[in-house]
């Protein structure tokens, strides 16, 4: 069966929390410490906008979480600066297994969707940087919706875009609570559980399938 299969981008596609030397630079031994924060920071930053109904796009949380984060670290940058840093979530490299994943999945006959909270001109600008872009078939964001994930009207809407239903949509994320709002909105959903130490939300809603990579999931959906 061919899939309609949109992909999380941020921590399933690119590793939002590697920003490198470029944090390094800045907090040095707490670099990691940091990204980690201010990704978790603008992911929860969506969350409570969209149960405010007060959207604002996911550059303004993902800002403001940059900010909160230079106040936790007691760190001071010019308003050049955090946008310079701000700049560097366009060079994201893409997970090793991405292209060859996304290749074996695009040879197989599914149709690929990047699909995401961030601005659809900011995730077209990272994946073409990232060499992803010309795999996939469409760059889809919440941004048309005005509202974020887990709302069930984004996976409703993706399922559109795509011209698919619940039977032949599939939600791919490694992000636990996108995998249980695109299964709580009917759509098939898979996790990728890129860490053995990551831990699935002890709900009653299960993903239907779980990987550690694009390259097996491509391969588990050939069988």
């Amino acid at each position: 069966m061919n899939y309609s299969i949109g992909f999380d981008v941020y921590g399933t596609l690119v590793d939002p929390v590697d920003m490198g030397q470029h944090l390094e630079n800045l907090i040095g031994d707490k670099a990691s410490e940091f990204g980690q924060l201010w990704h978790d920071k603008k992911v929860e930053y969506a969350f409570r906008r969209g149960l405010m109904q007060q959207y604002v796009d996911f550059t303004v949380c993902t800002h403001q979480a940059l900010q909160y984060c230079l106040n936790v670290y007691q760190l001071s940058l010019s308003s050049t600066e955090q946008q310079q840093l701000m700049a560097r979530f366009a060079e994201l490299s893409a997970f090793d297994d991405v292209i060859p994943g996304l290749m074996a999945l695009s040879t197989q006959g599914h149709q690929l969707a990047a699909f995401s909270n961030g601005p659809e001109d900011s995730v077209r600008k990272l994946m073409n940087n990232a060499q992803v872009l010309q795999h996939l078939h469409h760059v889809i964001s919440v941004d048309d919706l005005q509202t974020y994930k887990p709302n069930p009207d984004v996976y409703q809407y993706l399922m559109r875009r795509m011209h698919a239903d619940m039977n032949s949509c599939m939600m791919v994320s490694s992000n636990p609570w996108d995998v249980i709002g695109a299964k709580s909105a009917g759509l098939q959903a898979v996790w990728v559980k890129r860490s053995q130490s990551k831990i699935f939300d002890p709900w009653e809603i299960q993903p239907d399938l779980i990987v550690s990579d694009l390259c097996e999931l491509a391969a588990a959906l050939k069988r």
